[in-house]
């Protein structure tokens, strides 16, 4: 064999041993990109996903312990927020809202205005864990029945009825320290007009 023979076995076999992010990035991004515009067929989208990935290998590449396998750790991640994307599309369809109108709640501006995000995460944090976890992990991360099953190790009816007397127990906790509110206010204006 000769000599740059060995040399390109040896950086095949430790390609990236000492690399950096803009070596990987250099080496993969034509083919990252190639596979996610095969998936999504959208120029825009494909570029999203391909950074993305750049993105998690950025927070989390250190921990891969086999250095020779950044190639299909990349590409298996690319695959997996695929997935994770499309599983988000579709529990949130996106709907023209002109086409719903008429099917959309009328919610006042004062309602609206009464929803206070801090407020309502207080509401959740004094909810029971039994009940939290599920709307949590559902609402703010996006997890499916499934996923959340398995996280909690409970089977998916379990999954379903706790999100559902969750969401209940939330709107009823909120609306209930909301009234009171209103109850002290008008109670306070009350005991002044007599």
């Amino acid at each position: 064999m000769c000599r740059t023979d060995l040399k390109t076995k040896r950086e095949r076999a430790e390609p990236t041993e000492a690399l950096d992010f803009e070596v990987i990035v250099d080496r993969y991004y034509s083919m990252l990109y190639r596979f996610a515009l095969c998936l999504v067929r959208n120029v825009a989208d494909a570029c999203d996903l391909t950074q993305q990935t750049f993105s998690l290998w950025a927070a989390k590449g250190h921990l891969l312990r086999d250095k020779t396998k950044v190639k299909s750790w990349l590409f298996t991640t690319l695959y997996h927020e695929f997935i994770s994307d499309r599983r988000r599309e579709m529990r949130w369809q996106k709907e023209d809202i002109s086409g719903v109108g008429d099917e959309l709640p009328c919610a006042l501006p004062e309602t609206v205005e009464r929803l206070e995000p801090q407020k309502v995460m207080e509401c959740l944090q004094s909810m029971n864990e039994t009940f939290r976890a599920p709307l949590v992990l559902f609402y703010l991360k996006e997890h499916s029945y499934e996923e959340i099953a398995d996280i909690l190790a409970i089977p998916v009816g379990t999954v379903m009825s706790r999100l559902s007397r969750g969401k209940q127990k939330l709107q009823n906790t909120f609306f209930s320290r909301q009234m009171g509110k209103q109850t002290i206010g008008i109670s306070m204006i009350e005991d002044r007009s007599t």
